[in-house]
């Protein structure tokens, strides 16, 4: 799998509410901004994705600008995103035109070669952000 396609793969497995922590490396040095937190390292990472999948549904993600570049021992991508999601225990809706960034790197050889992200990072501009009922949700 590419890097486009990881990074496309995650997008639709955030649509369908599968599990995301598997398509980050597990590091100390791992680094995930979301729309509303920061969160750093392995744990951290995977709880806040896991918190995330179970409290959230109905997820948008409609990507407008994927721009990626992969060499053999890294990646890194920009888009832009329509993100949209609803959080189930306030039964809210929220969108955002978002801004993302990441970068990558492999894990394994040849066919069973696979990207993981080491860096990803979300935003919203200000002036279109919508304030949370909880801003302690990672929204990615």
């Amino acid at each position: 799998m590419s890097v486009r396609d990881t990074v496309l793969d995650y997008y639709e497995a955030l649509r369908r509410g599968e599990p995301l922590y598997p398509y980050f490396a597990e590091r100390p040095d791992l680094v995930k901004v979301g729309v509303f937190s920061r969160l750093v390292g392995t744990d951290a990472v995977s709880e806040g994705l896991r918190e995330q999948t179970r409290t959230t549904d109905d997820w948008t993600v409609d990507s407008h600008d994927l721009r990626v570049t992969e060499r053999a021992d890294h990646g890194w991508f920009t888009d832009r995103v329509d993100l949209a999601w609803t959080d189930v225990a306030n039964d809210a809706t929220y969108a955002f035109e978002t801004r993302w960034s990441g970068v990558l790197t492999p894990r394994g050889e040849g066919a069973d070669r696979e990207w993981l992200f080491v860096d990803m990072h979300v935003s919203a501009p200000r002036d279109r952000a919508v304030a949370a009922a909880d801003p302690h949700e990672d929204a990615t």
